[in-house]
């Protein structure tokens, strides 16, 4: 059974930076691609941005400025790091990983920008 694992939300204030780690239950080759979400109260789940087994990412226009996704093959983890926080940005973040027709989700992790 596929397990996706989120850690790194938290309080964090307007500037600043956070790291949020997607832990998988697999080798992330194993999957076409892991991305990243949030969802903010009220609002539909966004796209943030994503990478592919193979390596290249890609980002939603509205975050690519400020944030970066990126992995480590040995320990299956895949990373959003996050710069610029605004309290815009608050919202439970999601990771999802891919294959085979198939969407595995985290249980997510809250990050709120506030002072």
């Amino acid at each position: 059974q596929v397990q996706l694992v989120e850690s790194g939300g938290g309080l964090v204030q307007p500037g600043g930076s956070l790291r949020l780690s997607c832990l998988i239950s697999g080798s992330i080759f194993s999957f076409n691609d892991v991305g990243w979400y949030r969802q903010a109260p009220g609002k539909e789940r966004e796209f943030l941005g994503m990478i592919f087994s193979t390596g290249p990412t890609k980002y939603a226009d509205a975050v690519k400025a400020r944030f970066t996704i990126y992995s480590d093959t040995e320990i299956n983890t895949v990373y959003l790091h996050m710069n610029s926080l605004i309290p815009e940005d608050t919202a439970v973040y999601y990771c999802s990983a891919r294959r085979d027709g198939s969407e595995y989700w985290g249980q997510g992790t809250q990050v709120t920008v506030s002072s």
